[in-house]
């Protein structure tokens, strides 16, 4: 656990400041694609392949995080939205004093998503709010997560609309990459996993919002 933390942490703290550099397309694996900056970082950690950028606005991080090779299917989307709702909970858990809110669905190319903010307490220096897209596949978990200070709200509305409406999908991933819909339940490979890849996330949420605190002081 203390290597994790501390390769989190050089992780963090070795991006600059905010910048205006341009945006461009970068190829996050062979089914998934997205506009970031065109100064970021990569990290390859723990079997998860990590994309790290400074926007105009805010902090950029994608995750890819593979999913067991014996994942054992969903059969209905019911246990997609368990699987979701269940990753949003042990995000908010392990987040001290944060607040899940405005948790909704919506599409992306043929799959289903699901989107939420985190609102953190960044005690003296004001809240810190983190809009999360999650998108669940067999083979693969998908986070995209854009980072930046309440008072910046109004300001990044723009910015946080074109990196979401960046993400495209290949042809190739179909909604039955997510669930098969004919039989129930939902297996208990796929709950073990879910809780190590919201650790993940508690992770770099904790050092993203510890990071601003020692920018500021």
């Amino acid at each position: 656990m203390k290597k994790i933390f501390l390769s989190f942490t050089l992780l963090l703290f070795g991006i600059t400041a905010f910048s205006q550099a341009p945006v461009k397309p970068v190829k996050i694996d062979n089914l998934v694609t997205v506009s970031l900056p065109q100064v970021f970082q990569k990290k390859d950690t723990l079997g998860q392949h990590i994309f790290l950028a400074n926007s105009t606005y805010g902090y950029i991080t994608v995750i890819v995080e593979p999913n067991g090779k014996n994942n054992t299917p969903l059969n209905k989307e019911r246990d997609l939205n368990n699987v979701l709702k269940d990753y949003i909970k042990s995000i908010q858990k392990q987040s001290s004093g944060s607040v899940a809110e405005n948790v909704r669905d919506t599409t992306i190319g043929t799959l289903k998503a699901k989107v939420f903010t985190l609102k953190t307490d960044d005690g003296a220096n004001g809240s810190q709010l983190i809009n999360f897209t999650l998108i669940y596949t067999r083979d693969a978990t998908y986070t995209f997560e854009y980072v930046y200070p309440a008072m910046r709200s109004d300001l990044v509305k723009g910015e946080y609309k074109a990196f979401i409406s960046s993400i495209r999908l290949s042809s190739e991933l179909q909604r039955n990459d997510q669930y098969l819909s004919k039989n129930n339940g939902m297996s208990t490979i796929t709950k073990i996993e879910i809780g190590g890849g919201a650790l993940v996330i508690i992770l770099i949420v904790f050092f993203v919002i510890r990071r601003k605190k020692l920018a500021v002081s």
